[in-house]
């Protein structure tokens, strides 16, 4: 398989906050493994990611809505980062547990660093948003329309829609000593708004809190006989600007602005609970009231109110962010639905159903054929699907053990395990209430499998159950036969046409009788069981791992490892890629967010390569590849080069040991090499530099390819 990497095109200190350069160790000098210098801090690792997301609104390979769409992803993205990241830094501080991890900076470093990089790449967020998007958004017709540009038309509409549908629900705070500030919920909307006069109790209270009603949307769609074409959009914080007054008669309101406040939205529950269900139900209500870590207000927010609102939050300036535009712009993402262009999104496509399970009626005759492996989503989710309806429906199915990391509301899937248990199946659910921002909905579809007779447990207090895994008993010519779906993605078929990942079914008796031992494990109680095929987290994964990574080193220059997965965190899983890099094994990451290797240093890592790879779908899938002299080992897994991943969660890596299915395999790996246009290649001083196709050599990017390899269709 290819080493080579395709030419790059170097992205400037304008284009990418980076950590300051590091200095190489000279050849021939003895490398310590555990120098902090060695390694990249996580936080800023992960705020990279993010920013190559945002890259993506300038990239015009991309449609122009999806462009915009992905300005709203790094939105969403940047708030779970402030939510978990940015909180869990701020409770070290807090409660003084300090930690510091290998690259050895301290909690307080990594705020002022991420403050710093942060508030850059929010500006060129804004910067990108108002004079690219928009603009170009109005080349195709497509209005965001400010107050200013209101026709009379337009403005008597606005206000009819503000007397009909905001003023009877939103509800303004005056703020005096029987009216203290209000609890806000996290990431809601609101407004300060300065006042003059007295009220009608005689109060001059200066000033107010205006929450936006979270009912109503965010972005409006102006009707078409009101406008003179084309595709017309306000704001409902420029529809409550306009009448604010209205909300304070008798009072002069000098000004109106826009805030967000992001709390604290990670759930600590202690591992000796009775009852989890319970505990997370208050938890989560506690969720929306965390303490503050960001705050967003507009750029024109007089510099007293700001102030006023940082003393409230006890926040700092460095946790201030003021913003040329709506404060929460993932809710542009409504701008799909709103607008009819299809000619400014992705075309759409028709996953494909691979030949085997096409010509079978049943999907156990397909499986009992040969193995299948699904890649999604260009192949599609529906098999799974179909393979637990068959199984819910067929009389010779007995039992059903699946685990549900995220599953969706309405899911198909938990429709089918509920079907199966009220035909009368043994069936078992291990449901993972802490799934992070999926908790209600998962305590949701627990309800509901209960009421229709299936078993729920949750999984093992202190150890998610993060691995995918469906097994099936069938009795067949008099025996009983196990048919196992594993995968590295969620049962969650709105997923599967965003993610890319594999699913793979098979009788192998092997795995089938290790599938069943470790539900086992998570249903009952007692000592780890021995297993044959697969890897299992946190018992054998971590130590198979860098024991594979240990025998590819021993062949040296024959060595040859690949990995992809989500991230790579973890010091033992580095320290032993960084002795088989001494070793001259050559080895490729192509990892898509965090990366705390550091590559390309001499006598250190000079045979790693760490590409990320950034497109249309989210990267997902996890295959560990070792060479092994022509005898490949092959296998994906749920789980990512993590410390929770190998030993905080119950993750499963699985054999692909078809000759077929290796080769296939190959070819996606190859692909994700050889992409020369949606890859960015992690340099030894921390910064990415994004791949651009030679003079010329076509574009190259590996979705594109595998979408045309698998559905026949370019794009």
């Amino acid at each position: 398989m290819t080493t080579e990497t395709t030419k790059a095109k170097a992205v400037t200190s304008d284009d990418l906050s980076v950590p300051a350069p590091l200095e190489v160790p000279p050849v021939g000098e003895q490398v310590n493994l555990d120098a902090s210098e060695n390694w990249f801090n996580r936080e800023l690792s992960q705020l990279q990611f993010n920013y190559r997301v945002l890259k993506q609104a300038m990239d015009p390979a991309h449609p122009l809505i999806n462009r915009l769409i992905f300005c709203c992803i790094f939105s969403s993205n940047l708030d779970e980062f402030f939510e978990i990241r940015v909180a869990g830094l701020r409770e070290q501080l807090k409660y003084g547990r300090e930690t510091v991890g290998a690259d050895g900076i301290q909690p307080e470093q990594a705020l002022t660093e991420i403050s710093r990089v942060a508030h850059e790449y929010i500006d060129e967020q804004y910067d990108i948003l108002n004079n690219v998007l928009f603009p170009e958004l109005e080349k195709e017709n497509i209005h965001f329309i400010r107050r200013r540009e209101w026709t009379p038309a337009q403005a008597e509409w606005v206000r009819n829609y503000f007397d009909e549908e905001i003023l009877p629900v939103v509800s303004p705070i005056g703020l005096d000593p029987s009216h203290p500030f209000p609890r806000l919920v996290n990431k809601s909307l609101n407004f300060i708004v300065e006042l003059d006069g007295k009220d009608a109790f005689g109060r001059e209270t200066g000033m107010a809190i205006l929450p936006a009603p979270r009912s109503l949307p965010r972005l409006v769609r102006l009707p078409d006989e009101v406008c003179d074409g084309g595709e017309n959009l306000v704001f409902l914080s420029s529809m409550i600007h306009a009448h604010a007054d209205e909300l304070f008669p008798g009072m002069e309101v000098k000004g109106c602005y826009q805030f967000r406040l992001t709390r604290n939205a990670d759930l600590e529950l202690e591992d000796d609970l009775e009852d989890l269900a319970s505990a997370l139900r208050g938890e989560l209500l506690s969720r929306r009231f965390g303490d503050g870590v960001r705050l967003e207000v507009a750029d024109n927010c007089p510099e007293e109110l700001v102030h006023f609102l940082l003393r409230e939050f006890g926040l700092a300036e460095r946790d201030l962010y003021r913003v040329n535009g709506p404060v929460n712009l993932t809710r542009l993402l409504a701008v799909s639905g709103l607008v009819e262009r299809p000619d400014l999104t992705y075309s759409s496509f028709s996953p494909a159903i691979p030949r085997q399970i096409r010509s079978k009626e049943s999907m156990f005759d397909a499986i009992r054929k040969r193995p299948i492996l699904l890649s999604h989503p260009f192949e599609n989710f529906s098999s799974v699907v179909d393979l637990l309806r068959q199984a819910a429906k067929d009389p010779q199915v007995l039992a059903i053990r699946q685990t549900l990391y995220r599953a969706g509301t309405g899911s198909e899937i938990v429709e089918a395990l509920a079907d199966a248990a009220r035909r009368g199946k043994e069936v078992t659910a291990v449901v993972e209430l802490r799934a992070r921002f999926s908790e209600a909905e998962n305590l949701e579809l627990a309800s509901r499998l209960q009421e229709a007779g299936v078993i729920v447990v949750y999984g093992v207090v202190g150890y998610k159950t993060h691995a995918k895994m469906l097994l099936i008993v069938r009795r067949e010519e008099g025996k009983l036969s196990r048919y196992v779906h594993l995968g590295t993605g969620n049962y969650h078929a709105g997923n599967a046409r965003l993610y890319t990942d594999y699913s793979f079914m098979t009788c192998d008796e092997s795995i089938g009788d290790d599938v069943n031992k470790l539900f086992q494990q998570l249903t009952g109680m007692g000592k780890a069981l021995k297993i044959k095929k697969l890897f299992h987290a946190p018992f054998s994964m971590h130590k198979r791992l860098i024991s594979l990574i240990e025998r590819e080193a021993g062949y040296g220059e024959d060595g040859r490892i690949i990995f992809k997965f989500n991230a790579l965190t973890d010091a033992q899983l580095i320290k032993a890629l960084y002795r088989a890099s001494q070793a001259g094994v050559q080895i490729d990451l192509i990892v898509r967010g965090i990366c705390c290797l550091r590559p390309g240093v001499p006598g250190l890592s000079d045979n790693i390569r760490v590409r990320s790879i950034v497109g249309r779908f989210l990267e997902h899938t996890r295959i560990y590849y070792f060479q092994n002299k022509g005898k490949p080992d092959v296998y994906c897994a749920s789980a990512d080069g993590m410390e929770r991943n190998m030993l905080s969660r119950i993750e499963v890596a699985f054999p692909i040991e078809e000759p077929a299915l290796i080769a296939r395999l190959q070819d996606d790996l190859e692909a994700y090499l050889e992409d020369n246009c949606q890859s960015w290649v992690l340099q030894p001083d921390g910064s990415y530099i994004q791949n651009q196709p030679a003079e010329g050599e076509p574009r190259m990017a590996a979705q594109l390819v595998l979408l045309e390899r698998l559905t026949g269709k370019s794009s």
